[in-house]
């Protein structure tokens, strides 16, 4: 599936069940760069706009950058983010534009040195990746990753791994990493719904139907009170070529 349009028919749900990010992955995406009120970021596959407002609330100036219309009108707005039709590999700002250029759950979909070039051609100071990924060292967790990976459609997985590994060979970059737990209490509709807005998983037909059954399984195995955890640890990268 094509990366530009394939989250056109999860819109919706990527909005509503999507986990947002821990407070220490943002402090790490912009540390050392000052207040951040100071700051113009680009976030370059923006979604639906969730780490957009993150750092809109520090108080940046952003930029989502975000080819897919059902995504961007997806997107609860924000006084501080301004909108832009644009791809990673033509993000339409103008040359050391920004201060900072983030991708966030995005860049590997993207995860090629014409795009690193972009993020270096359109940012002053900084690119920085965020990430979250699946803590299986927890019970649910991991039984929630043997759902994904019987019904995965793709190796979009791999295609995390491999751009982590990309984007810490940023070229001409000083590159670190760190990473930050975070728990996603769902509910059975939460459950369903984090599953429903992944684009690898099936949404139709008698594969969803199965997907969906498991999962109702799965929470009925799990809850407490109603709910579970989702366990996550959030990795983020920063290339900094700043003097």
């Amino acid at each position: 599936m094509d990366p530009l349009t394939r989250f056109g028919s999860r819109a919706q749900a990527y909005a509503a069940f999507r986990p947002s990010y821990p407070r220490e992955a943002i402090d790490a995406a912009l540390r050392d760069l000052g207040e951040p009120r100071d700051l113009i970021i680009a976030d370059v596959g923006a979604g639906t706009g969730i780490s957009a407002r993150l750092l809109a609330e520090r108080g940046a100036a952003v930029i989502a950058v975000e080819p897919n219309p059902r995504m961007r009108a997806a997107a609860e707005q924000h006084p501080r983010v301004r909108w832009l039709d644009g791809t990673a590999e033509k993000t339409g700002l103008e040359d050391a534009s920004v201060d900072v250029v983030v991708t966030c759950q995005a860049f590997h979909w993207f995860a090629t040195l014409e795009v690193m070039r972009e993020f270096r051609r359109i940012a002053r100071l900084r690119a920085a990746l965020l990430q979250y990924e699946r803590d299986e060292r927890d019970s649910f967790t991991a039984a929630y990753g043997d759902v994904v990976r019987t019904y995965a459609a793709d190796d979009t997985e791999g295609l995390r791994a491999r751009a982590l590994v990309a984007f810490a060979a940023f070229p001409s970059a000083r590159v670190t990493r760190t990473g930050h737990a975070a728990t996603q209490r769902l509910d059975r509709e939460g459950l369903l719904g984090r599953a429903a807005s992944s684009s690898y998983l099936p949404s139709t037909g008698v594969a969803a139907d199965a997907l969906r059954k498991d999962l109702n399984e799965l929470f009925d195995r799990y809850e407490s009170h109603g709910m579970v955890r989702l366990v996550t640890v959030t990795l983020v990268l920063t290339a900094d070529w700043r003097a």
